[in-house]
């Protein structure tokens, strides 16, 4: 097989065999793996280049991916997988945990920690949307019973945000509570929250 190599556009460089179109890389790969025009390749050197390009294409991805916010590692390997193939996923998903940046524990301090503060999640909440992200159930409940969100307080910012003029209308109260219930909120803590309303 005769490979050869055509500029792209941007920094693309298109790969060909035997002036077939095979796949594309960058300017940089290119010029730290050159191979002449016209040289002679066989299968073996061909997959072993393949697999080079995929793994950068797929080293590249995930810094692109993390430069933007913190991912859960099913997450990552979820969009990585939209582009790249599986192995070349794995391996980079590998290098990133080996080299400290992917961490399902910090992401999931992290994420919770916004839930809680920001959104004024339920733990109930929390719980479902670690899940979601692929988070083991140990770390899960590592992280809900060490969580010190004053959950009265976090239902009084929901009711004033989301459903004050739902309260003045009749039977209001208990649409509120039920709606509050379904966010995932146990009856005591709302009960405290109305009480703090009711008395302050």
């Amino acid at each position: 097989m005769i490979i050869k190599s055509q500029k792209g556009r941007g920094r693309k460089i298109h790969l060909l065999l035997d002036d077939e179109y095979r796949i594309t890389t960058d300017v940089d790969f290119w010029l730290e793996n050159y191979i002449p025009d016209g040289t002679e390749i066989d299968e073996e050197e061909w997959e072993e280049l393949q697999l080079k390009i995929n793994y950068r294409k797929a080293f590249n991805k995930c810094a692109d991916l993390l430069s933007r916010r913190s991912h859960s590692i099913r997450e990552l390997r979820e969009k990585l997988l939209r582009t790249v193939d599986e192995q070349s996923a794995e391996l980079v998903i590998e290098k990133y945990i080996e080299l400290g940046y992917l961490n399902d524990e910090d992401f999931a301090l992290n994420y919770s920690e916004h839930l809680f503060k920001n959104k004024n999640y339920s733990p109930y909440q929390v719980k479902q949307e670690l899940i979601k992200k692929g988070i083991n159930s140990e770390i899960i409940n590592n992280i809900l019973e060490d969580n010190e969100t004053n959950t009265p307080e976090s239902i009084i910012k929901i009711i004033n945000k989301l459903y004050l003029n739902k309260l003045r209308a009749e039977g209001g109260k208990d649409k509120v509570i039920a709606a509050l219930m379904r966010r995932g909120f146990g009856y005591s803590d709302i009960k405290e929250a109305f009480y703090r309303i009711e008395n302050e």
